[in-house]
């Protein structure tokens, strides 16, 4: 297959995967193993579609990014009384606590993960277990409670076992703030929020490794191509997960991770 069409398949599913609760790690997984896609440069190309959905989250959600931006400097400089602009500040905090979790496993335990993601029996395995957050999610009652440090370190925590590949981070964050009886909604606004950290980290520790091997000018196309469709494709996922969250319609994810998993597994064990 041509290098830059793969390029667009896994853009597009880096994109939809990335937001939506089905894994995006687990899937760039599966598509590299059945589309044989070992391009020269495979660092470049996670850099490229990580800024493409990190851009995503930016542009679907500015008014959010802009007030946890502003509000610092609101609240603590110019004293603002703003209710709205101080709990954007709290949530500015939620978002570094929450996101310590996964730092210190992501940096403490690199290589051992780098190695579980060329397990691709592995990958299928855990997508039954992110099919089963989902499926549950049907048979939990909406929930008001407030965010906190402690619901919030809770949820970075299910993040953090997120770094497995087939374990969606989106999916174990929902799932771990409706178990908390959190807000199914403002949780989902939350967990792509407080990925824009992971992601901006994830980019950052590839970057060096990109500048020692940077790509060459034949990949250029297919970098571009598969960068555009991660931002294109996360952008309209955001928009379409929070619309299902807010239906209570989450299972159908799991539905669909439990077929792909379940297919996998007979096909890696028995093909």
């Amino acid at each position: 297959m041509d290098h830059i069409l793969k390029a667009i398949i896994l853009g597009l599913v880096q994109g939809l995967s990335e937001f939506l609760p089905i894994s995006s790690s687990g899937h760039l997984v599966i598509m590299g193993d059945i589309l044989n896609f070992n391009g020269t440069n495979d660092i470049a190309f996670e850099v490229f579609l990580h800024f493409g959905t990190l851009c995503s989250v930016l542009i679907a959600l500015r008014r959010e990014v802009f007030n946890l931006l502003y509000a610092p400097y609101a609240v603590w400089l110019k004293k603002s009384e703003c209710a709205e602009l101080k709990e954007f500040l709290r949530w500015d905090l939620y978002i570094i606590l929450a996101s310590v979790p996964a730092a210190l496993v992501g940096l403490i335990f690199k290589e051992q993960i780098e190695n579980i993601f060329s397990n691709v029996l592995l990958t299928y395995f855990m997508l039954l277990c992110t099919a089963a957050m989902m499926i549950s999610t049907r048979f939990i009652s909406c929930g008001q409670k407030e965010f906190k440090m402690g619901n919030t370190f809770l949820i970075g925590i299910a993040q953090a076992f997120a770094i497995l590949p087939g374990i969606s981070r989106s999916g174990s964050t929902i799932f771990t703030g409706m178990l908390l009886k959190m807000d199914r909604e403002k949780v989902a606004r939350f967990s792509f929020l407080m990925s824009l950290p992971v992601i901006f980290g994830a980019t950052l520790l590839k970057f060096k490794d990109l500048v020692d091997t940077p790509p060459a000018d034949a990949e250029i196309g297919g970098l571009i191509a598969g960068t555009v469709m991660a931002f294109v494709s996360g952008y309209f996922a955001i928009i379409w997960l929070l619309d299902i969250v807010k239906k209570g319609k989450l299972q159908i994810f799991g539905y669909y991770c439990l077929v792909i998993a379940i297919s996998g597994i007979i096909w890696k064990l028995f093909a």
